[in-house]
């Protein structure tokens, strides 16, 4: 009876390793570093980021003057020149805000820019992850530069290098 029940768990134990999955990592971090098209990408969304912060400063900077003299001349103005003043200053600071919400919002032209030059990038990265899991048999590929979980990994199933040759770029 003991050595059915061995023979039995034995089985049991050799086919759950024959039906194994396969796993790899991939560091997407180390992937685009090595993409020059990313880089390219990156600077574009830098320059870009630097001119419309450098447009919402200057018009903040302005309703910022439009105060000062307003406090420094409040003391001779009429109360409807006070009023005209206030509201000149109301309205700098709502441009400023609104084109602050134009070039950074959640739909501003920043994010419009992102999504038209790294979008392409991250699809290409993931049709060839797919592929090559695919040829190789991966169940699961884990992406190393978002998974905070993992404390070690052994580098014989990092794909990232084989991923990149796919794309076309040799490390």
């Amino acid at each position: 009876m003991r050595k059915s029940i061995l023979s039995i768990v034995l089985l049991f134990a050799i086919s759950m390793a024959a039906n194994a999955q396969k796993f790899a990592l991939i560091d997407t971090e180390y992937i685009l570093k090595n993409i020059p098209a990313y880089e390219n990408a990156n600077e574009q969304l830098q320059q870009a980021t630097q001119k419309y912060q450098a447009e919402v400063e200057a018009i903040a900077k302005e309703a910022q003057n439009l105060f000062k003299d307003y406090q420094a001349k409040s003391s001779t103005l009429s109360a409807a020149q006070k009023t005209k003043k206030e509201d000149e200053i109301v309205a700098k600071e709502q441009s400023a805000a609104e084109l602050k919400r134009t070039y950074f919002g959640p739909e501003g032209e920043l994010v419009k820019m992102r999504e038209k030059l790294i979008s392409p990038i991250q699809d290409s990265i993931y049709e060839a992850v797919k592929a090559v899991s695919e040829q190789q048999g991966y169940a699961l590929v884990v992406d190393r530069a978002s998974a905070s979980g993992i404390i070690f990994a052994n580098p014989r199933i990092d794909i990232s290098d084989e991923i990149l040759r796919k794309l076309g770029y040799s490390n």
